[in-house]
């Protein structure tokens, strides 16, 4: 027979396991890249920065509206905030995977 707060670990894995794959899903819905503002001669240059294997690529954007800066940076933020729930939540099925390894009854 399972002990109660074996029952209760096991619900609380699936329930990490599921909200991984819904920021994983998040983080793949997110554009790649961060907003890059180089001042050059007192004018202000926008580039994309992508990592592209190893290498750091810059594309240049043009000149853009201070609402597209804005969302550039947001998308910025909310990538670093999925990464870090996510990998909380990696920490989080890992203790719990080990928990429920026991043999005896809880």
């Amino acid at each position: 027979m399972r002990g109660v707060i074996k029952g209760v670990l096991a619900e609380e894995l699936e329930n990490s396991i599921r909200m991984k794959k819904e920021y994983e899903a998040a983080l793949k819905k997110i554009p790649k890249g961060s907003l890059a503002i180089r001042k050059i001669r007192g004018h202000e240059y926008c580039y994309l920065a992508e990592r592209v294997g190893k290498k750091v690529k810059y594309r240049y954007l043009g000149k853009i509206s201070a609402a597209e800066k804005k969302k550039y940076q947001e998308t910025t933020k909310m990538r670093a905030k999925y990464r870090h729930l996510l990998s909380r939540v990696k920490k989080q099925i890992k203790f719990l995977k080990g928990s429920l390894r026991g043999k005896q009854a809880i």
